[in-house]
């Protein structure tokens, strides 16, 4: 994943010391001073992850609640992170980030039941269907199983978008080696066989998105591991912002109706 491009001073603060020693006063020490003034260096992350995050959301979520969530996230960050191990703070910090604005959206409850309920019987459609067919389905197809009109499939996509944008951010939780593949499986099924289990997850999610369409896999890519937001994708590829947001919901439902469909298998065996 490409690092985030964010602006911040060169130093930290007036003392301007290098952050490897404010995190050696911070993680050594308990320096309070130290810990406040990576907070401070690393704010512009908050800023950055809020802004992709706030693409797509309903109106009725506020930037400013993003923000606060993804403070928290950040101080969090900041008292878990080892930086004696080498590693990329801002990428770890990113996952917090993220991970805290999303806990935040599901406590406050915001998207309504019966969007919800779209997004589940969509996620069926792509796992029933391809799972028969062993191929990507059409629209046609799905609209098809649904009973409903393709116009009223394109309809219910768009509804459901706020639903997928944060449905691959999900956060790097106690361990930086903990990917989010890890925490598709449930605990329970985290037993002497859970390492065969989780080959066969990332089996799935390699076919999943190989069956996806060519502009699918494009928006997934310049999304997930380019780190363009939806808009400057829209741009990119030369289609409307909300034609990307559908792109981008079928896509996320057709990898979370594969990977729901294997875990069931799975924790059946």
């Amino acid at each position: 994943m490409i690092e985030p491009k964010i602006s911040r001073p060169s130093e930290p603060n007036t003392s301007r010391e290098s952050t490897f020693e404010l995190w050696r006063k911070w993680k050594e020490n308990r320096d309070i001073e130290a810990k406040k003034q990576l907070i401070e260096y690393y704010l512009p992350l908050v800023e950055y992850v809020s802004n992709r995050m706030a693409i797509g959301l309903p109106k009725n979520v506020s930037k400013e609640d993003l923000t606060s969530h993804g403070v928290m996230g950040l101080i969090d960050a900041i008292e878990k992170f080892d930086h004696r191990r080498g590693l990329q703070f801002e990428t770890y910090a990113s996952w917090r980030i993220r991970g805290a604005m999303i806990d935040g959206l599901r406590q406050g409850d915001w998207v309504p039941r019966s969007v919800r309920e779209k997004a589940k019987k969509i996620e069926e459609a792509y796992a029933t269907l391809e799972q028969q067919l062993l191929r990507s389905v059409t629209d046609a197809e799905v609209s098809a199983y649904l009973n409903v009109s393709e116009r009223e499939f394109q309809q219910m996509l768009q509804e459901i978008a706020v639903t997928t944008v944060c449905s691959l951010e999900d956060p790097i939780r106690d361990e930086e080696a903990e990917t989010r593949l890890n925490m598709l499986v449930d605990e329970k099924a985290k037993n002497p066989d859970y390492k065969v289990h989780e080959q066969f997850l990332k089996e799935t999610l390699i076919k999943g998105i190989e069956r996806l369409t060519e502009k699918e896999r494009i928006v997934i890519s310049l999304f997930y591991y380019e780190e363009l937001s939806l808009s400057e994708i829209a741009e990119v590829m030369s289609l409307s912002p909300s034609r990307i947001s559908q792109l981008h919901s079928k896509a996320i439902l057709r990898l979370r109706g594969a990977l729901d469909k294997q875990k069931k298998q799975l924790l059946e065996n």
